[in-house]
């Protein structure tokens, strides 16, 4: 299932890393389908102390005495009365003397003990003589053996002294698992094979292999077998997922060119029966993310009624087919009795699980959406949860708690739970270490406990430096927005105080050094490959906000000029630097933000110093939560190529502006929506151009503008310190995106004086009064000085090496010979009879200033 922004709003990360969409993810117009909420609700529950023992899932029952302890230094006696476990014991010490490790399965030995008649319940006791598992099946045996391993792990066992216990155990929901169902780069088989011990390890009994990327799921080759070397690997999972008692669901995804023939029903129970003899015993059919005529439920359902008679029904040995329907979001499913999901609840098989994302694709869990949909379905649905997945923000690795989670839920309205994580399988494990507890156990779900347990028994070695990353590594930014660095406070300049300042300092060093922390201690070094693009750019984010604070310290203190410019140029992130954080962020929410809100009120703040006067500045401003985010600086960039997007549905009276910093004379407005001119979809098709002096009173520059991509004004200056672009009535509900956003954009014809450059157009944003743009100077750059011009400055980044600067007389004779200028902040008092400078070296020049 397409979490819907892979094709859409992660388009500025394509044209970023240089990736390319899959032909699933371009023949699929998803452009109506989105309406995520950006409201960030915070993390529920609370860290508790578990004396030293952690076992997850959280048993129903669990009775401990610490004060009495068994000691199995010298090892278990295994009687194993059905003798199925000899490969699950590895953790432990078997021994031909010692107490004993009674294992032992079935309805009669279940009832005597009174374990729940339920698949995987079981009880385990431990008292002097022993150890005692009893499952009500297999697989409640096995997860008793994972509960008894835990114990031996936990901090307070020391892995030999077992605290006497009495635990009564089952699972909640019948289905527990993962949908490997992402558009990206497929797991490796090594991958897989991790997570499929980590299912089994945390008593999660489902792994639905859908690959989008897979061909041999999809298009275009459903129809054929898979290699021999890739049917070989999968009978590897099948095999892999048999040890950990989990089913293995290989799903099928043949909605794109699937004919309602017979030909092709052949096809498909073909390719069925060559997985069946790989080891398959269950099986899913996907009909998402795709139109026409496929989408006919009538016509699902009877292909699906028939596979149950034909192939399930008369094996005899395979589990009833799970299905994704093309009405799997509420957002756009029909709710009337004509509507694709009741008739799935008229027509389909009663066993046929359905799947269900939510109100929106990426949804949290709740009663009302359940109850919604089962009443169309007809039974309890099956909820693919479209997180920790991260295909429409592949710039985001989520390290965050799992929550959004109903807990009054039962099997009554919810068969199972399918996480769909991210492409980085092993980074996803702290986000399926809470699925896997909350589908055990759902009342007793603790979503932040469940995390901070998660950190400790994934990352042992270094779980305080785990957690720093993963605390401001949690956000999305938009669409399914999840809460981050919920422990930081950041500030802004005038918000000052030493103790906070020295609360954020520490914290900005603890992000600093987390990275070596783990290179050098964790030991799951598949986790550190999926995470070290991250983590070298967190690095970096921790020392920019340590110098960040270092400048605001001394910025405070009326610090002189040209060492305070030279500390911000130091601090910076040149282009490269933005590049490699934009490819691989963290801190979104509030860590990087404090960082360019700083520089910008500091930058700001010096120039204004500099040249007497405030000079207008560009922020951008608008109605979406996203607005209040840096992502609004990419509309000022100079970079057509680049936008801003709201991330969220655009809905009636939304607007996208800018604050000038001040009211200003404005004269021109030029803006470029969407991400092209041409035929995008991201824009408001009916909208208002307005101004403000003041925030409230707005008055119209252009009315009714009917979908124009290229919008721009010129006219008698008005006073202004807000423009903005507002939508009017429209039914169009995608997102808004916005290349440009110029005001009084400055021309080489306004200056006043000769310009001389490489690129002259570009050269103007040495004279825009913005210290977030610059100009590279590669060789020369020659420019004229306003009349009365006492001194020039010039504000650089710290040249690579020395540059020369020159005066010049109105004829280009050289007045002041050059001088050699190695330091960011260059101040030059004119001479007389000077009308021009000229610089000759590699320089990057932020503003240049006429005094």
């Amino acid at each position: 299932m397409n979490t819907l922004k892979p094709i859409w709003c992660a388009g500025l990360l394509f044209l970023t890393l240089g990736g390319t969409l899959s032909a699933q993810e371009t023949d699929f117009d998803l452009s109506a389908q989105r309406s995520e909420v950006q409201e960030v609700a915070p993390v529920p529950g609370h860290k508790r102390d578990h004396g030293g023992i952690v076992v997850n899932p959280t048993p129903h029952r669990m009775q401990l005495d610490t004060l009495h302890r068994l000691d199995i230094s010298q090892g278990l006696r295994l009687k194993d009365r059905q003798r199925c476990f000899d490969d699950d014991l590895g953790f432990v010490r078997l021994a031909a003397k010692g107490p004993q490790l009674d294992i032992d399965f079935g309805e009669k030995a279940a009832a005597r003990r009174g374990v729940k008649s339920v698949s995987g319940a079981y009880a385990l006791d431990i008292d002097a003589k022993g150890v005692r598992i009893v499952g009500y099946d297999e697989r409640g045996a096995f997860y008793g053996i994972q509960t008894l391993r835990q114990l031996l792990e936990s901090p307070a066992t020391a892995g030999v002294r077992l605290p006497y216990a009495r635990i009564d155990d089952h699972p909640d929901l019948p289905n527990r698992g993962v949908v490997e169902g992402f558009y990206g780069t497929p797991w490796s088989h090594e991958v897989r094979l991790s997570l499929i011990d980590f299912y089994g390890r945390f008593k999660m009994n489902t792994y639905l292999y859908g690959p989008k990327d897979d061909p041999y799921h999809s298009c275009p080759n459903w129809r054929l077998p898979y290699p021999e070397q890739e049917a070989a690997q999968i009978r590897e999972l099948v095999e892999a997922c048999r040890r950990n008692r989990v089913d293995f669901v290989w799903a099928i995804h043949p909605g794109q060119d699937i004919r309602w023939d017979e030909t092709d029903y052949r096809n498909l129970v073909g390719k069925f029966e060559r997985m069946y003899d790989l080891g398959v015993r269950s099986f899913a059919i996907f009909f998402d993310d795709i139109s026409g005529e496929r989408t006919d439920p009538r016509k699902q359902t009877a292909l699906l009624n028939r596979l149950m008679e034909e192939f399930v029904e008369a094996k005899g040995d395979v589990a009833p087919l799970t299905v994704c329907p093309t009405d799997y979001s509420r957002l756009w499913a029909n709710p009337t009795p004509q509507g694709s999901l009741a008739i799935y609840g008229e027509t389909l098989h009663p066993a046929v699980k359905v799947f269900w994302t939510g109100d929106v694709v990426c949804s949290d869990l709740t009663r009302e959406t359940l109850s919604w949909v089962n009443s169309r379905i007809r039974r309890p649905a099956y909820f693919w949860w479209n997180f920790p997945v991260t295909d429409y923000v592949r710039h985001i690795v989520l390290q965050g708690p799992t929550y959004g989670l109903d807990t009054t839920l039962s099997e009554r309205e919810l068969c199972g739970i399918a996480s769909n994580p991210m492409e980085h399988g092993e980074a996803s494990k702290l986000a399926l270490y809470g699925v896997a507890d909350y589908a055990w156990n759902i009342a007793a779900y603790d979503a932040l406990d469940n995390w901070e347990r998660g950190l400790g028994v994934l990352v042992p070695e270094a779980r305080e430096a785990y957690r720093t990353f993963a605390i401001h590594s949690a956000d999305t930014e938009n669409g399914y927005r999840r809460a981050e660095s919920w422990e930081t406070r950041t500030f802004r300049l005038d918000e000052w105080t030493d103790a906070a300042a020295a609360a954020l300092r520490a914290e900005f060093e603890r992000v600093e050094q987390a990275p070596a922390i783990l290179e050098a201690k964790c030991s799951n070094r598949a986790l550190l490959n999926e995470l070290r693009p991250w983590l070298t750019e967190f690095a970096k984010l921790g020392a920019r906000g340590r110098r960040t604070l270092d400048l605001m310290e001394a910025y405070r203190a009326d610090g002189d000029v040209a060492t305070l410019w030279a500390q911000y140029a130091d601090n910076r992130m040149s282009d490269a630097d933005r590049r490699s954080y934009e490819a691989h962020r963290s801190g979104t929410m509030k860590l990087q933000p404090f960082y360019e809100e700083a520089m910008e009120e500091m930058g700001h703040g010096l120039l204004t110093r500099l040249m007497g006067a405030a000079p207008m500045t560009l922020r951008g401003i608008g109605s979406f939560a996203s607005a209040r985010t840096p992502q609004t600086r990419l509309m000022f960039d100079n970079d057509s190529t680049t936008f801003y997007t709201s991330g969220i549905a655009q809905k009636p009276d939304d607007w996208i502006g800018v604050d000038l910093g001040g009211v200003h004379d404005v004269r021109e407005v030029s803006i470029l929506q969407g991400r092209n001119s041409t035929d995008d979809v991201d824009y408001f098709d009916h909208a208002v151009l307005e101004y403000s002096a003041d925030g409230r009173t707005w008055h119209p520059l252009l009315d009714e503008l009917t979908r124009q991509y290229v919008i721009r004004w010129t006219g008698e200056a008005v006073s202004a310190r807000y423009v903005r672009l507002r939508r009017l009535d429209s039914k169009r509900t995608n997102y808004a995106a916005i290349r440009t956003f110029e005001v009084n954009p400055l021309r080489v014809a306004d200056l006043g004086f000769p310009l001389e450059a490489d690129d002259a157009a570009a050269a103007l944003r040495m004279f825009d009064g913005r210290p977030d743009t610059s100009y590279a100077v590669d060789d020369t750059l020659t420019f004229g000085l306003l009349p009365g011009t006492k001194s020039c400055t010039l504000l650089m980044g710290r040249p690579a090496s020395p540059v020369e600067v020159e005066q010049l007389a109105a004829d280009g004779a050289t007045v002041v010979a050059r001088s050699v200028v190695a330091d960011p902040f260059c101040r030059i008092e004119v001479a007389e009879g000077a009308a021009g400078i000229r610089v000759k070296g590699a320089a990057e020049i932020f503003e240049i200033v006429m005094r």
